[in-house]
């Protein structure tokens, strides 16, 4: 009888110890990659990226001047770009150094410091209120979805079939590749 809550007390302690152990464990993928390609270039492990270990990346090679901001011949972490999709910011820092006034949105006037978004400006306001904003952008995703929804039924019948569906799914999902040939008039799927 005292094995039985023993063994059960013995297990959850177990358990509680691995997923604390899990939550201590340092993160891996695209959250952690501008580590693990810092980590990568810095060859001595001193935890900068001096000249010779900036060869290795010529992209990194031909900004390095600009980079060290301190003009110490060294990239520390700090220095260094996060480019792709561990870029600084991303997404919303760029809107917020183009939102002046700091109303959440991007106003056509506002917009004419990016001059590519400014001649993107109509494109982009879909609800046309003349401004960039969080509304615009669930608009612009849904016009998407529903064309290639549109696209994919090949019936019209308002479903999707097993067929259907299998002949519009990208590469992720198994099916033909982005660009490539496709089975009949297959639609590219939604992004």
């Amino acid at each position: 009888m005292i094995r039985t809550p023993l063994l059960l007390a013995l297990l959850l302690g177990t358990s509680a110890t691995g997923i604390a152990l899990a939550a201590d464990t340092p993160a891996t993928g695209a959250a952690n990659a501008p580590a693990q390609r810092h980590a990568k270039l810095d060859t001595n492990g001193d935890g900068v990226i001096d000249r010779s270990e900036a060869a290795a990346n010529p992209r990194l090679a031909a900004k390095f001047d600009a980079l060290d901001k301190n003009k110490d011949g060294k990239l520390s972490r700090d220095e260094l770009p996060r480019w792709k999709h561990g870029r600084r910011g991303g997404h919303g820092a760029w809107m917020a150094k183009l939102d002046v006034n700091k109303d959440g949105r991007i106003s056509r006037e506002e917009a004419k410091a990016d001059p590519r978004l400014a001649a993107r400006f109509d494109q982009m306001d879909v609800n046309k209120d003349g401004y960039l904003d969080k509304a615009d952008r669930e608009l612009r995703m849904k016009q998407h979805r529903d064309a290639w929804f549109a696209a994919a039924d090949t019936n019209k019948d308002g479903q999707l079939s097993k067929a259907e569906f299998d002949a519009a799914k990208g590469p992720m999902h198994g099916g033909p590749r982005h660009g490539g040939p496709r089975d009949g008039n297959a639609p590219k799927p939604p992004r």
